[in-house]
C-alpha cells in the first residue's frame, strides 16, 4: 500500500510517497516513490513579523493543492500531515491551517517540539547498527534542531531546541539559548560511552553529496569544520555556481554546518552518519504503526 507524509518546515515543504510492503522474510520495506520538495520559506516571515504574509499563505495553499493532485495520481490511501517551528510560531498559523483544511480538504496537524524530535526517531535507524554502542540524532531544520539519543538499543531522550538555520541567518539565536544547548547535551551525555552522531536534514544531505563518500560511509568532524570555512568563503550567489546548490539552500548551509558541528564537539563525537532520512520518514513509519496497530497487521516491524 501508498502511504504519504506531508512535512511543512520552516525552510521547506515536503511531499513524500512511500510503497509500504513485507519483503520475502516478511520484513516491512519502506520504499520511497516520490519526494517533492516547495522552498515556501514560512520561517522569514514568522521569525521576523510573528506571523505568515498573504503571499506565502497562497503559496502554501497552492503547494497542498498540487501535492494533493499528486496524491489522488498515486493513489495514496493514507496520509500524515505535520508543521512545526514556523506554523507553531505563527499567530495566524491555526486560521492558516483551517483554510487549508477547507481549500484542499487536507487536515495538517501543528506537532511540538518533542513530538518532532520522536517522529525522526521514528526511523529507527540506530536499531540496524552496533546496538553496543550509542547514537545521537541531530536534525536541522529552520526553526529547531531535534536531537535524540538511543544508547544500548533503548531510546534515553528526545529533545527540541529553537536554533534553526533561518533564526541564525536572522541573528534570531542568543548566546543564552546556545548554552541550554550545550548545557544539556554535556548533561545528559556525561555518563554517557561516546556517541555516533545520525544527522538528517537537507543540508547534511546536501554535504554527504558533495564529499563523494560512499553510502553507510560517516563524515567526520573534520570535513564540516573544512565546508563550514570552505563555504563561509563565498557569497550565496558563488556557493550557488561553484557547489551547484540551489539558492534556498546556498544561504542556510553555512548556519546549519554550525549547528552540526557545535552539537557533534558537545556531544564529544567525531563521526556522523547520513542516512538520508528525515521528519517526512518519520512520520510515514509513524503512520504505518498507526495503521498496523489499529488493523492489526500481522509481521508488522
Amino acid at each position: 500500500m501508498k502511504l504519504a507524509a506531508i512535512d511543512i518546515g520552516s525552510n521547506a515543504a515536503r511531499l513524500l510517497i512511500t510503497e509500504v510492503s513485507p519483503n520475502t522474510k516478511g520484513i516491512i520495506d519502506f520504499t520511497k516513490v516520490n519526494l517533492v520538495r516547495v522552498p515556501l520559506r514560512l520561517g522569514l516571515d514568522v521569525f521576523d513579523s510573528g506571523y505568515i504574509s498573504e503571499k506565502r499563505a497562497e503559496h502554501l495553499i497552492s503547494t497542498i493543492k498540487a501535492y494533493k493532485l499528486l496524491l489522488d495520481v498515486y493513489e495514496v490511501k493514507y496520509l500524515k500531515a505535520c508543521a512545526t517551528s514556523a506554523m507553531r510560531g505563527a499567530s495566524n498559523g491555526n486560521h492558516l491551517i483551517e483554510r487549508v483544511k477547507d481549500e484542499t480538504g487536507i487536515e495538517i496537524s501543528v506537532i511540538t517540539g518533542q513530538e518532532e524530535a520522536a517522529f525522526i526517531f521514528e526511523n529507527h535507524i540506530a536499531e540496524t547498527m552496533d546496538k553496543s554502542k550509542s547514537y545521537l540524532y541531530i536534525d536541522v531544520g529552520g526553526g529547531s534542531t531535534e536531537v535524540a539519543l538511543y544508547s544500548k538499543g533503548q531510546p534515553v531522550f528526545k529533545e527540541s531546541f529553537d536554533i534553526g538555520t533561518i533564526r541564525l541567518l536572522h541573528q534570531q539565536v542568543t548566546d543564552t539559548q546556545w548554552q541550554q544547548l550545550k548545557d544539556f547535551l554535556k548533561a545528559q551525555l556525561k555518563n554517557t560511552d561516546p556517541v555516533i552522531a545520525i544527522g538528517s536534514g537537507g543540508n547534511i544531505n546536501k554535504i554527504f553529496s558533495l564529499s563523494k563518500r560512499k553510502e553507510g560511509k560517516p563524515l567526520t568532524l573534520e570535513v564540516l569544520k573544512d565546508y563550514y570555512k570552505e563555504f563561509s568563503n563565498f557569497t550565496v550567489q558563488e556557493r550557488i555556481h561553484f557547489y551547484n546548490i540551489r539558492e534556498d539552500r546556498a544561504d542556510v548551509i553555512v548556519p546549519a554546518l554550525q549547528i552540526y558541528i557545535n552539537i557533534m564537539r558537545w556531544a564529544n563525537t567525531d563521526e556522523i552518519y547520513v542516512p538520508k532520512i528525515g521528519l517526512a520518514d518519520g512520520l510515514i513509519h509513524a503512520l504505518y504503526e498507526e495503521i498496523a496497530a489499529s488493523a492489526q497487521i500481522p509481521g508488522r516491524t
